[in-house]
């Protein structure tokens, strides 16, 4: 399926899965929103990046985790672009930190920055979608959410929300031409990965981190096809098998 004139929206789309995820839906043929929240200059070079393949881009500073940010930002976006076709929720944290260390606000933290915010980005799409009867919602989760993974439980429990969240989205929206999915990697090499001693090649079958560009040809998969929702990508070398 064509992408051509669609209009996607990255959260957290500065660097890593988030940068190649908006380069890579440029390449398709879509108008790129890139959605950051510190990295001002890094969102910028990604929308430099996004015109280069011909295409429209347009940084935007927001949480979006929270809820009048998000307002704000969908304002802005509509001002330019005039919809969302494809929600990439990206957008996240991996505060990694001792089970005997965890706090409520460690807990709370993470549900908002992992959690809510796809929640709230999500709701706030669905009402052009479903007028327009088309759009793509796509979760970012991770290896966490199957197996705990390495971070904490807090992280793991963020990760596994969003699997729910597609999910229901996925059985909610079907017949209105609407699709939701979820991806989960696992030791992708990015900046949220680097300086975690757990963190090692050597966990996964294929003795290798995966690419963010790796990822990304699974957000544009997900994309271009109508038939495949409520599911979940692994992208994780072999680590957990489905």
């Amino acid at each position: 399926m064509s992408l051509r004139g669609r209009v996607a929206l990255v959260t957290g789309g500065s660097r890593g899965i988030g940068r190649a995820t908006a380069t890579l839906l440029a390449q398709a043929g879509c108008d790129v929103v890139v959605n950051y929240i510190q990295a001002e200059d890094s969102a910028r070079e990604v929308v430099e990046a996004v015109e280069q393949t011909g295409q429209r881009g347009l940084a935007i500073q927001a949480d979006v985790s929270v809820e009048k940010e998000v307002v704000q930002l969908m304002t802005a976006i509509e001002a330019a672009f005039g919809r969302v076709d494809i929600v990439v929720n990206n957008a996240g944290i991996n505060p990694s930190k001792p089970l005997v260390e965890l706090t409520l606000l460690d807990w709370q933290t993470a549900i908002d920055q992992n959690l809510t915010s796809a929640f709230l980005v999500s709701q706030a799409v669905l009402p052009g979608m479903r007028e327009r009867q088309w759009g793509r919602i796509i979760m970012l989760s991770s290896i966490a959410a199957q197996t705990g993974g390495v971070v904490g439980p807090h992280y793991a429990a963020s990760k596994a929300g969003l699997i729910g969240l597609a999910h229901s989205y996925a059985s909610l929206l079907a017949k209105e031409g609407i699709t939701a999915n979820a991806i989960a990697p696992a030791l992708i090499d990015t900046d949220m990965i680097r300086g975690n001693d757990k963190i090692k090649p050597s966990l996964l079958p294929v003795n290798r981190f995966g690419t963010a560009d790796e990822v990304a040809q699974a957000v544009l998969f997900l994309a271009q096809n109508a038939y495949i929702t409520g599911q979940t990508l692994s992208i994780n070398g072999g680590w957990y098998m489905t």
